[in-house]
């Protein structure tokens, strides 16, 4: 047996090797990336919504239970996740004309489905927290 052939027999598997090392390290990209899309779906879905709440707000800033129905009547998206949401109206200063509300929108256990992100992202029950704040100002009524 020649060398040349030695040579080619005892690496006929690095190709497979290869191949199987890169695929490993391709999955975990790819899965990467859809956690990542859905994660930042699902905060413009709960930024709308707040914006949604802040909108009604800047109205009727008084008026909490009115605004967490407007934001969870805004999207279907967060008709799925209702139960796990908080949301969070606030006023900054006094409720009248050209103060602020504030509108937080939560969603602590975002499960992510890529396996053992939860040790590199130090979360160990694979959930991240999500959250979306808008602040709006407020139209009426009159300050007294």
């Amino acid at each position: 047996m020649s060398m040349i052939e030695r040579v080619r027999k005892s690496e006929r598997g690095q190709s497979l090797v290869e191949f199987t090392v890169m695929l490993v390290v391709l999955m975990v990209l790819v899965t990467g990336i859809v956690d990542a899309s859905r994660a930042f779906f699902t905060y413009l879905a709960m930024r709308d919504a707040a914006q949604e709440g802040a909108l009604y707000g800047s109205t009727d800033p008084t008026n909490n239970s009115a605004i967490l129905l407007r934001v969870e009547h805004t999207s279907t998206m967060i008709e799925d996740i209702w139960g796990d949401l908080t949301v969070t109206p606030s006023v900054i200063g006094d409720p009248c004309v050209g103060n602020t509300i504030q509108v937080t929108v939560t969603y602590d256990n975002f499960p992510l489905t890529m396996p053992f992100i939860g040790t590199f992202i130090g979360s160990s029950d694979q959930t991240i927290p999500i959250s979306a704040s808008i602040e709006d100002t407020i139209l009426k009524p009159p300050c007294p």
